[in-house]
C-alpha cells in the first residue's frame, strides 16, 4: 500500500498514528506489521509453493503449465488452488509449452502457371441447346 510511508512520516512529525490510520482506513496492526519487515503468512506460503512449483516444472522439462502442475501438486497432497498456482508461476516467470502448430506440407510454387477452369462460367440459358449444360447442388 502507498499509505504506509505517509503514516510513517506523520509518526516522525509527532502526530497520532491512530488518527492517521483511521483517516486512511488502515488498521494499526497492519501498519506495525508492515513496519517490522517480516513477511506475512501468505508470503511465506507463496515462497514455499513457488519452490515446489519450480521443482515440478523443472522435472517436466519446462512443459507443464498451471493445470498440470496443479494436478501433480494435488497428487502430492498439497492444498492449493489452480489460480494460485497460475499466479505464482506468472510471478516466477514459469510458463508451460504450447503444442506446435500443424506443419503445412504442401507449399504451392509461386512460379507455376495457373490451370484453366474446366467448367465454362456461362450460365445464360441457351434456347437452342436443350440438355447441353447441367448444374447441380448437393445441399
Amino acid at each position: 500500500m502507498a499509505v504506509h510511508p505517509f503514516i510513517e512520516a506523520e509518526k516522525r512529525d509527532g502526530h497520532n498514528v491512530k488518527r492517521a490510520c483511521e483517516l486512511l482506513q488502515v488498521s494499526r496492526a497492519a501498519f506495525y506489521a508492515r513496519r517490522s519487515g517480516r513477511p506475512g503468512p501468505r508470503a511465506v506460503r507463496d515462497a514455499e509453493l513457488t519452490e515446489k512449483i519450480a521443482e515440478v516444472h523443472e522435472r517436466s522439462r519446462g512443459t507443464y503449465g498451471a493445470p498440470r502442475v496443479y494436478a501433480v501438486l494435488q497428487r502430492q497432497g498439497e492444498n492449493c488452488g489452480r489460480r494460485c498456482i497460475a499466479r505464482l508461476m506468472r510471478n516466477a516467470g514459469l510458463q508451460g509449452q504450447h503444442r506446435r502448430r500443424r506443419q503445412s506440407t504442401t507449399i504451392p510454387d509461386p512460379q507455376a502457371s495457373s490451370r484453366p477452369g474446366l467448367s465454362v462460367p456461362e450460365f445464360d440459358p441457351d434456347p437452342n441447346g436443350l440438355d447441353t449444360r447441367w448444374c447441380g447442388d448437393i445441399t
